[in-house]
C-alpha cells in the first residue's frame, strides 16, 4: 500500500506541475511551479517527461509544440533544496537523476518530429537553459536572463548543454559561458543566435504561441526532415550531408503536401499543408 500511495502521489504531483493542452494543432507544455521559479524537482521532471511522451502519443493531432512556463521565470534549473536533501540522505545516488531522468527527457525532446518553440520569461538557468535549447526556436522577453550556472556550484553541465550551446553560439563562446558562468541578456542571446525573437516582457508565451501556430499550419513533414538534417549535419562530412539531403528530398517529393504546393504556386494561390 505504501508503494501504491507513493506512486499515486508522484503522478498527481506531476499532473499539477506540468500543464498540457492542445490549441489548433499546438501542444502547449507549461511548467507550473511558479513560486519556486519552476525549479526542476522530481514531480516537475516526471511531469515534463510525461507531457513530451504524450506529444508522441497524440501523433498527427500535434503539428507544433510550445514549451512555456507560468510565472515570472522560465526555469531556474534543478531544485537545489531537493538536491541538498539527496546529498544528505543518499549521496551515492544523488546524481543518478542525470542519467535516469534528465537524459531521457532531453532525448525525448530532441526526438520530436514536430517543431518546438520555447517561450522564455525571466530566468533561464542551468538545466532550464538546457531545456530551452532542446527547442528549435526560442522567443525571449526583453528582460529574460540566461546563464549556464553549473560551474558556480562546482559542476560541469548536463541536459545536453555542452552540445546544444556550442551549436547555438559556437564553441569559443560556449566555452566562455560554461567556464565563467556569466549571465547574459535577451539582446545578447539574439545577437549570438541563441534566441530567434525578443518581445516585450509578458508577451513571450503569446508570441511563442503565435509562432507555433504558424509552424502548425506549415509543411510539418518537411519540418521533420529539416530537423533530422540539422541533427545529422553536426560533425558529418559534406558528402554525407549531400546524400542525406537527397534522400530527404526524395521522400518529400512523394508527399501530397509537395504536389499540392507546386500546383498552388503555379496557380498563384497560397498552399495549404496537411503533413502528408
Amino acid at each position: 500500500m505504501g508503494v501504491t500511495r507513493s506512486a499515486s502521489s508522484m503522478a498527481e504531483g506531476a499532473r499539477q506541475s506540468v500543464g498540457y493542452t492542445l490549441d489548433h494543432g499546438v501542444a502547449i507544455i507549461e511548467l507550473r511551479r511558479p513560486t519556486a521559479g519552476n525549479a526542476l524537482d522530481m514531480p516537475l521532471r516526471f511531469g515534463l517527461l510525461a507531457a513530451v511522451r504524450r506529444v508522441r502519443g497524440d501523433g498527427d493531432l500535434v503539428r507544433a509544440v510550445l514549451l512555456t512556463a507560468e510565472g515570472r521565470h522560465f526555469c531556474v534549473g534543478q531544485d537545489l533544496k531537493e538536491h541538498a536533501r539527496a546529498m544528505e540522505t543518499a549521496p551515492a545516488s544523488a546524481f543518478a537523476i542525470v542519467r535516469d531522468e534528465y537524459n531521457p527527457l532531453v532525448e525525448e525532446l530532441h526526438a520530436l518530429r514536430q517543431p518546438v518553440v520555447a517561450a522564455v520569461e525571466g530566468a533561464c538557468v542551468g538545466a532550464g537553459l538546457g531545456l530551452a535549447l532542446c527547442a528549435d526556436l526560442r522567443v525571449a522577453a526583453a528582460r529574460a536572463r540566461f546563464s549556464t550556472a553549473f560551474t558556480g556550484i562546482g559542476l560541469a553541465a548536463d541536459s545536453g548543454l555542452s552540445a546544444t550551446l556550442a551549436r547555438a553560439v559556437g564553441p569559443s563562446r560556449a566555452a566562455a559561458l560554461m567556464l565563467l558562468g556569466d549571465r547574459f541578456d535577451a539582446e545578447a542571446a539574439q545577437q549570438w543566435g541563441l534566441v530567434h525573437q525578443v518581445v516585450p516582457d509578458g508577451d513571450a508565451a503569446s508570441e511563442g504561441l503565435a509562432l507555433a501556430k504558424r509552424l502548425a499550419e506549415g509543411p510539418t513533414a518537411a519540418y521533420a526532415e529539416v530537423k533530422g538534417l540539422l541533427r545529422g549535419a553536426a560533425g558529418a562530412d559534406l558528402a554525407s550531408v549531400l546524400e542525406r539531403e537527397a534522400v530527404a528530398q526524395g521522400r518529400l517529393g512523394t508527399t501530397e503536401d509537395h504536389r499540392a504546393a507546386v500546383q498552388a504556386f503555379l496557380a498563384g494561390k497560397r498552399p495549404s499543408f496537411t503533413g502528408h
